[in-house]
């Protein structure tokens, strides 16, 4: 099983311009609300379920949260429920992604 790996925020957008990442953010509905990475898909840590997580298999799947700590647990669940994707965490969550200069919109 791969460990899951941390990218930087200019790594991401770079695979988001490209289409190959699928981008998932473990934060709860109302921290979306009020921002979101465009292009990313909500799964909140507080009800996410492994065996129920769709991954494309054609992209990258990245984990974020606020920081870069609560996509570790959903990037761990999923390597311990046994999948043998790898999985990446967006270093300094979406407060990393801001401080790197990219833009964020309010969520859906």
């Amino acid at each position: 099983m791969a460990t899951p790996e941390f990218i930087d925020a200019d790594t991401l957008a770079d695979w988001l311009a490209d289409g190959s990442v699928d981008l998932i953010d473990v934060r709860e509905e109302a921290e979306f609300a009020q921002a979101r990475i465009p292009g990313s898909r909500l799964i909140p840590l507080s009800s996410f379920d492994p065996d129920a997580v769709e991954l494309p298999a054609d992209k990258k799947i990245v984990f974020h949260c606020k920081s870069g700590v609560r996509c570790g647990h959903a990037a761990d669940r999923m390597v311990a429920n046994g999948s043998d994707r790898q999985f990446y965490r967006l270093q300094g969550g979406i407060m990393g992604w801001v401080q790197s200069g990219h833009v964020v919109e309010p969520g859906a």
